[in-house]
């Protein structure tokens, strides 16, 4: 039998995409199935950002490209910042990889070892606990709470700093609870840092520009006294409906830049090139569809809100950014797991158990409003009416 190093042990997955195989294989089966599993956008990429990317192809834009990505889209990505945010980035401190997730595998890998802690959202996206537990780092989860709306609190963020954080992981707008955390509570998180000058951040910002109520995303770019440990993650997959295209970016201290370009080269060697060239487009052209499918977004949010709390035992809070909704359904006296995997089986809605996304999911779920009103609305009823026939064995 082959033997594997312990650290493979410790790695865990992102349990949608095996909903979504599940889901995938009832519907091959001939099942109706309604998705609200996994997190991406049902709307195709803007036409524009397609034709960039045949005619790089055509123009011969199919070779390697440098690691850290090709220079007209720093550029742009620091252009784009510095036009939404009013923050000023260098190119040369833009990191071009492919999705968002690159990001995370290279920070932790950075600062997760033996003996190290690191502090990540709870709930939260899942490979943020994979990864710590793979470096063999400690992770400490810091919660977030439906009575706070699901943001982070500073005091309590702050309380959990140790000698031994080496870094902080933060994600406003959230994945899985669609929780924004209020700029009061980052300018009192970012003072207390002052406190912790040794612990780098990962700010997670790739929902940033998916936020409602005439909110504001507040990035921590935005705060010059963290500007020398943070590393910004974001990318187009959410913004621009290009989850498969696999590109994302990040910014990094000058300080960690090159070793983020010496784990690109000894990796994935660069992002797809065509790819890049789309990218540019992206955040060049024309941003009508992309605000258009975040107000269609917002629209099915008030959907998906109006019907959770319609359904007895269930409540959610109304989601302030993300595509997500996270309802309460401890009332039902359902565990979370368990009714995700009968809804899907037995009602042929496909959902998230909230403890996938850290231990304080338990009595939860994650729905993804990235889908039709009309394939919402029908999720809703067969909630309401397998919850209203069934009781948890």
């Amino acid at each position: 039998m082959l033997s594997t190093v312990a650290a493979f042990d410790r790695i865990g997955e992102e349990n949608a995409f095996a909903v979504l195989a599940r889901a995938t294989e009832l519907a091959r089966q001939g099942r109706n199935i309604v998705n609200l599993g996994i997190g991406q956008p049902d709307f195709p990429t803007p036409p524009h950002i397609v034709e960039a990317a045949i005619k790089a192809l055509r123009d011969g834009n199919h070779g390697y490209t440098p690691a850290t990505g090709i220079l007209p889209l720093r550029e742009a990505v620091a252009a784009d910042l510095h036009r939404r945010l009013g923050v000023e980035v260098s190119p040369d401190l833009v990191m071009i990889v492919p999705g968002g997730k690159v990001t995370m595998f290279m920070a932790i890998l950075m600062f997760g070892e033996p003996g190290a802690d690191i502090l990540y959202p709870d709930p939260g996206f899942p490979i943020y606990r994979s990864m710590i537990e793979f470096t063999g780092a400690r992770p400490i989860p810091v919660p977030m709470r439906e009575e706070n709306g699901f943001a982070f609190s500073a005091e309590e963020t702050l309380s959990l700093i140790t000698p031994q954080t080496r870094l902080l992981i933060l994600n406003s707008p959230a994945n899985p609870t669609g929780g924004v955390t209020p700029k009061a509570e980052i300018d009192a998180l970012v003072e207390g840092l002052a406190r912790f000058p040794d612990v780098a951040i990962m700010s997670d910002e790739i929902y940033g520009q998916m936020i409602y109520d005439g909110l504001e995303h507040r990035s921590l770019l935005s705060y010059p006294a963290i500007r020398d440990r943070l590393i910004l993650l974001d990318g187009w997959s959410k913004t621009y409906a290009m989850t498969g295209w696999r590109m994302g970016y990040s910014v990094w201290p000058k300080v960690l830049y090159d070793k983020a370009r010496k784990l690109v080269v000894n990796s994935f060697s660069c992002t797809n090139a065509p790819a890049q060239w789309a990218g540019i487009a992206a955040l060049e052209g024309s941003q009508d569809a992309a605000h258009d499918m975040v107000a269609e977004f917002d629209r099915r949010r008030a959907v998906t809100v109006a019907g959770l709390n319609a359904i007895p035992g269930v409540s959610a809070i109304v989601p302030k950014g993300a595509f997500y909704a996270f309802p309460n359904i401890t009332e039902t006296g359902w565990r979370a797991k368990p009714l995700a995997s009968a809804l899907l089986e037995q009602a042929g809605v496909a959902t998230i158990g909230g403890p996938d996304f850290g231990v304080y999911g338990e009595g939860y779920l994650r729905l993804s409003y990235a889908n039709s009103t009309a394939n919402i609305e029908i999720a809703l009823d067969r909630i309401a009416t397998f919850l209203r026939d069934n009781r948890p064995a």
